[in-house]
Order: C-alpha cells, then sequence, then structure tokens
C-alpha cells in the first residue's frame, strides 16, 4: 500500500508543460460547490472526495489509454493525496490480477488548486464533470 509521502508533486509548471499530452488526465476531488465558486483547471475531470470511492472504477475506466494522471484539492495536503493514494491501491491490485498491464504515472499537483490559480494560471468555469477544456 503506497503512503501519502510516495507519490510525486509536480509543479503548475510542470503541468502545463505536460498539457499537450492528450494522455494526461487531472483529477479534481474538491466539492462541486467549491469547484462551483472558484472555477477548476480547464480539461480537469471531477471526482468529489466524498464520493470518490464509489466512483473509483469509472474513473479506472476513463483512464484507459492515459499515461500521466495529476491530482489536486484546494492545497493539495489532504483530499488530493488520500484520493491519488486509493487510486494507487487499485491498480496495483488490477496489474496484480492482471486486468491491466501498465498503469499511469500518478502526481499531486503542488500547491493545488490555490497555487493554480493564485500564480495566474487559467481557471475554467463551465461546470462541467468532464470539462473540454476552456
Amino acid at each position: 500500500m503506497a503512503s501519502l509521502h510516495t507519490l510525486p508533486y509536480i509543479s503548475a509548471t510542470d503541468l502545463i508543460a505536460l498539457r499537450p499530452n492528450s494522455k494526461l488526465a487531472i483529477v479534481d476531488v474538491r466539492d462541486e460547490e467549491i469547484r462551483s465558486e472558484l472555477g477548476h483547471i480547464a480539461g480537469s475531470w471531477s471526482f468529489e472526495k466524498r464520493t470518490f470511492d464509489e466512483k473509483l472504477p469509472d474513473l479506472v475506466g476513463k483512464l484507459e489509454g492515459q499515461e500521466t494522471v495529476v491530482f489536486h484539492c484546494n492545497k493539495s495536503q489532504h483530499s488530493g493525496p488520500a484520493c491519488a493514494n486509493k487510486l494507487v491501491e487499485h491498480l496495483t491490485t488490477l496489474v496484480s490480477n492482471k486486468e491491466i498491464e501498465t498503469p499511469p504515472q500518478i502526481y499531486i499537483l503542488e500547491k493545488g488548486f490555490n497555487g493554480w490559480a493564485t500564480a495566474g494560471h487559467p481557471v475554467c468555469k463551465c461546470g462541467q464533470d468532464f470539462c473540454k477544456g476552456c
């Protein structure tokens, strides 16, 4: 089982450099109310922490073909890392059971959404669970 300290963090600058890669998923685990109020990273997917466990199979299905997954919450100190670790545990089981061959690389966004927005990176307010990029 992976601990919260084993997953690497990725800076907003490095995430922007990866963005042209179409095999990148950004997973926002903040509550819908906060996401609606503050906006979200364009192109991100909403998988709220409070329903994350029950929607984990849906997330795994959407990740097919993705090479990189970046999780975040407001500050990426609690919810983002916790949900990322749940995905790692689930993917480890799938690899052990030979249900998937190679899981995606998983990162946590350094400083979370707050750091992203404070640095002046683009924020979207489309309100979609699976933003196509505003």
